[in-house]
């Protein structure tokens, strides 16, 4: 088995990448609102500040900052991802590896995290979040796709 090595820092700030097992599926649109409430279970159990996030059809993007005295992003991510799966509409059979494991085989098994090293890194990683619907051809501009934090971003400058 494998053993991945995670930075994990108390108070740290991350990019993650999020991916479901069937790319180019469009389950995360069509399941938004079931996302969203497992992703609000799982925050209010285990809170986060939301720098940026975006939501595309088969992956997601977000930059989270965790509390001071807690590094563990990894369980956030397992809770978001079973709530999601347990109340999921059947997508297909998992393949025998993932039945072993109790998995729907909805989301790939892992996640890529990046921890923020300074100010220009943040902003480099919320502008990738903003602009990735633009990189695959979904909108024009960042703040025409209605699935990302680009939304509240716009709405502070306006305020």
């Amino acid at each position: 088995m494998s053993r991945y090595r995670r930075m994990y820092v108390p108070g740290g700030t991350y990019f993650f990448t999020v991916n479901l097992a069937e790319r180019g599926s469009d389950l995360l649109l069509r399941e938004i609102n079931l996302l969203r409430s497992a992703y609000a279970a799982a925050i209010k159990e285990h809170p986060v500040r939301c720098e940026a996030m975006v939501i595309l059809p088969d992956h997601l993007h977000a930059v989270w900052t965790l509390p001071s005295d807690d590094a563990d992003f990894s369980i956030r991510w397992q809770k978001i991802k079973t709530a999601f799966s347990k109340n999921c509409p059947s997508v297909g059979s998992p393949n025998e590896s993932k039945r072993r494991k109790g998995e729907r085989g909805i989301w790939q098994r892992r996640f890529w995290e990046h921890c923020i090293r300074d100010q220009a890194d943040f902003a480099a990683h919320v502008d990738y979040c903003h602009w990735n619907p633009v990189k695959h051809g979904f909108v024009e501009r960042p703040e025409d796709w209605p699935f990302s934090t680009m939304q509240r971003r716009v709405g502070e400058t306006h305020a």
